[in-house]
């Protein structure tokens, strides 16, 4: 059990970020062991033959059993804008003193592929990660983004709506807060408590954690956990409308009325419906004319959610 006590000022500094870079290193948990990992199934299906051309040799020595990957793999993300070049340029010049600790702190030594002169270690390591990036997640990581884009804007409406304990007991089966102290269920067989002392708390979501997910060694307070939506993110969608509603509306218009429940970008809702993203774009903005849905900015994206009058609309169809 991993504990983090927070001081008044952390309670007020709980913030989300995302790390295109945490992503690609978690990754490697569904790319060790797929079954692990159904969600992710279609997208290891669609990297398969890219996958061929990667140095997995050396992304694998990223990774143990446990699937515990080092630290300097799971930075702690200032902002939900995180750009991957900023990410792998402060990676580049990691000191060779925390290269060889996180290591061994997952592995209890230095892997194989990973032996040898630090420096050249650490270049042969980026190499593989751009390699990883540019055949495996470049073409993907806007749908992947609009995904956990969407789930923190949701966490957000729960801190609005219902208060932060209620979010933080929400987030992960293995995540629970009380009091000021948030534990978090990892397999580590060593119980640990660590005062925030103002640091504050990260909450990243990713798409490769089964439960939730921590720092291995002394790194900055951080809980990666399993984004909602997941499942959607590569099967088209068919939401089952209310027939009153589609007359009114259309069927498409009528459709994303029904999956706009939780808030969701243009990008995603094309992906889950099988339609071009400005084809979205013109359904969603005359929805949002009519009053039906409502949207806000995160960052580059625009998110979208049902408004009070498009919940009764769906409703009072569904009673007739």
């Amino acid at each position: 059990m991993l504990r983090y006590r927070l001081t008044e000022s952390d309670v007020g500094g709980v913030h989300f970020g995302l790390s295109p870079l945490c992503e690609l290193g978690l990754s490697l948990r569904a790319i060790k062991d797929p079954s692990a990992f159904p969600l992710q199934l279609p997208w290891l299906r669609r990297t398969e033959e890219a996958r061929s051309r990667v140095d997995l040799e050396t992304l694998l020595a990223l990774i143990d059993d446990r699937f515990w990957t080092p630290d300097f793999l799971n930075p702690r993300p200032t902002s939900p804008l995180t750009r991957i070049d900023d990410e792998f340029h402060a990676l580049a010049r990691i000191r060779t003193s925390t290269f060889h600790r996180d290591l061994e702190a997952v592995h209890g030594r230095i892997p194989d592929a990973l032996a040898g002169p630090p420096r050249e270690a650490v270049a042969r390591m980026m190499r593989a990660l751009q390699q990883l990036w540019d055949a495996c997640f470049a073409p993907h990581w806007p749908r992947m983004r609009a995904v956990l884009e969407a789930d923190v804007t949701y966490r957000g409406r729960q801190i609005a709506q219902s208060g932060l304990a209620t979010m933080l007991n929400g987030v992960s089966s293995t995540v629970s807060y009380e009091k000021g102290v948030v534990s978090v269920r990892l397999r580590d067989p060593v119980d640990r408590e660590v005062a925030t002392h103002g640091l504050g708390l990260t909450l990243v979501p990713t798409m490769f954690t089964r439960r939730a997910s921590a720092p291995v060694g002394s790194g900055p307070p951080m809980v990666m956990y399993p984004a909602r939506g997941q499942g959607a993110l590569w099967e088209t969608e068919r939401v089952p409308n209310p027939a009153a509603v589609a007359g009114i509306l259309g069927e498409a218009r009528a459709s994303l009325l029904t999956a706009l429940a939780e808030p969701a970008s243009s990008t995603e809702l094309g992906v889950r419906f099988d339609v071009t993203t400005s084809a979205v774009n013109q359904h969603l903005r005359a929805l949002r004319d009519a009053g039906l849905v409502t949207s806000t900015r995160y960052g580059h994206s625009v998110l979208y959610f049902r408004s009070e009058l498009g919940t009764a609309l769906l409703a009072a169809s569904a009673r007739r």
